[in-house]
């Protein structure tokens, strides 16, 4: 069983930085696909960014976060990280980290999410 656990979040004025970190149990964490998404209060929760397996580790941004944010994994340590700075007011959401569905191991897994981690940019 994957489980995702976030931590990170809190309160930053704009302009500050903040560190994301997901902790993923299980043995599979080199192959899995993962990302990090936000829900804004009254919106629909949107992609934000993506690291694919560790033999690429590939990642992609939604646009607004280009440059801003960064998307990192540490395989040792079963955790991917979203570094996020010079945030702006339009960043404030609960956070989460997913696992993308697929094979993994043999096995398919489908979208898996953790609780979410509230990140609120304010003077």
């Amino acid at each position: 069983q994957v489980q995702l656990v976030e931590s990170g979040g809190g309160l930053v004025q704009p302009g500050g930085s903040l560190r994301l970190s997901c902790v993923v149990s299980g043995s599979m964490f080199e192959s899995l696909v993962m990302a990090w998404y936000r829900q804004a209060p009254g919106k629909s929760r949107e992609f934000v960014a993506q690291i694919f397996e560790a033999a690429s580790a590939s990642t992609a941004y939604r646009e607004s976060v280009k440059g801003r944010f960064t998307i990192s994994r540490d395989n040792a340590k079963n955790t991917v990280y979203l570094q996020m700075n010079n945030l702006i007011p339009e960043d404030t959401a609960v956070y989460f980290c997913k696992l993308e569905a697929g094979w993994y191991g043999g096995r398919y897994y489908g979208d898996r999410w953790g609780q979410g981690t509230q990140v609120t940019v304010s003077s």
